[in-house]
């Protein structure tokens, strides 16, 4: 999803959960040298609904349309629920990528997903969402959305067939 939010110029916004005591979440992703973020914050709340990151987006009250946010993140259960319900809360239209959520308890990821959907979150895969948002083959960025899905398709159905088992 960082690969793609760049071909299609989504801002991306990250949060590390009490960086001095759990240390950088994950390295691997190389947040804010190889995928710049347009705010990356250390938080100790377990939404990432922090004023440093609410301040990009205008209350629900000044939205004509409201914003369509993506959530990806660890501890599906804790901080991608929390966050979730704190977006859906002020207005947002809320996406949260099955294949992107993940926890240290891989039984909590179901029941998370499942009462997000309950909640008014759209729970989708990564691929649908990505499609969804192109709605168009014509579009520039098509051919390397394409390119991206073919390059992770493998992780990809690795990461649903281990969902599925939940």
């Amino acid at each position: 999803m960082l690969k793609a939010s760049q071909i299609l110029n989504i801002p991306i916004y990250a949060t590390t959960q009490n960086k001095s005591r759990l240390g950088e979440t994950c390295t691997e992703l190389s947040l804010d040298s190889h995928h710049p973020t347009t705010e990356h914050v250390d938080k100790t709340a377990f939404s990432m609904w922090i004023p440093s990151i609410s301040r990009h987006f205008p209350p629900s009250a000044a939205m004509t349309s409201p914003h369509e946010i993506v959530v990806v993140g660890i501890e599906a259960h804790i901080c991608v629920t929390q966050t979730t319900l704190d977006l859906l809360g002020q207005g947002h239209k809320v996406y949260v990528l099955a294949d992107g959520v993940s926890s240290c308890n891989k039984e909590e990821v179901g029941i998370a997903l499942r009462r997000l959907a309950r909640e008014g979150a759209v729970v989708t895969t990564s691929e649908s969402w990505l499609y969804e948002c192109m709605g168009d083959a014509g579009i520039s960025e098509f051919k390397a959305i394409a390119g991206l899905v073919r390059e992770t398709k493998e992780s990809t159905k690795a990461s649903l067939e281990t969902l599925c088992k939940i």
